[in-house]
């Protein structure tokens, strides 16, 4: 990523034969003017000229932090752990890709000595999760799905359908009935993205 211009508010950012203006800017005089501090952004939006657009800091460099609550796509599974991708802390999105890893003895908070990888998630799973280690450029964060309000909360069969939870590790396919082993998540309803 590279690193982004700070600008203040009233800073001229590029003429509007360069850019449209997009989220905290202002036009003036053919001009394109930062309307706050924050970090300037210019995308392609299919148009013919990119959007520029000004973020607060905490939008431009929201990362997961330990004990946040985190939703995330398994990716891979292997015997030892899961793959993901970090989508969401909290409810708010992620703009950069994050990775994690959730080992099979961070799946659950009991027998977690019988802990099967592909009987908790499998890839494609959506899966609500707790942020426990930190990553750094190398090495993914160590995520849990130990407490019950965590886990799997959303799957698809095999048929392709989303499955619904029967229990908290298995989920059942409304459309051939068949069931699947997953760590289901209790799910609270402030978790719940719409």
């Amino acid at each position: 990523m590279s690193p982004m211009k700070l600008c203040v508010p009233g800073e001229r950012l590029c003429s509007t034969e360069d850019c449209i203006p997009g989220n905290g800017t202002y036009l003036r005089h053919g001009s394109i003017f930062a309307s706050l501090a924050g970090y300037v952004l210019r995308k392609n939006e299919g148009e013919e000229l990119p959007v520029i657009s000004v973020v607060r800091e905490t939008e431009a460099q929201l990362l997961p932090d330990v004990g946040a609550i985190v939703t995330c796509k398994v990716t891979s599974i292997n015997p030892r752990f899961a793959k993901v991708h970090i989508l969401y802390v909290g409810s708010t999105p992620l703009k950069d890709r994050f990775r994690g890893t959730i080992r099979r003895e961070d799946v659950r908070a009991t027998e977690k000595d019988k802990v099967e990888t592909y009987k908790s998630f499998r890839p494609g799973d959506i899966v609500l999760a707790k942020v426990i280690s930190l990553g750094d450029v190398q090495s993914n964060y160590l995520l849990t799905t130990a407490e019950n309000e965590l886990g799997v909360v959303v799957a698809h069969s095999e048929a392709g359908a989303q499955m619904v939870p029967i229990s908290w590790c298995e989920m059942q396919c409304p459309r051939t009935h068949a069931k699947e082993f997953r760590k289901v998540a209790r799910v609270q309803p402030e978790y719940l993205q719409a």
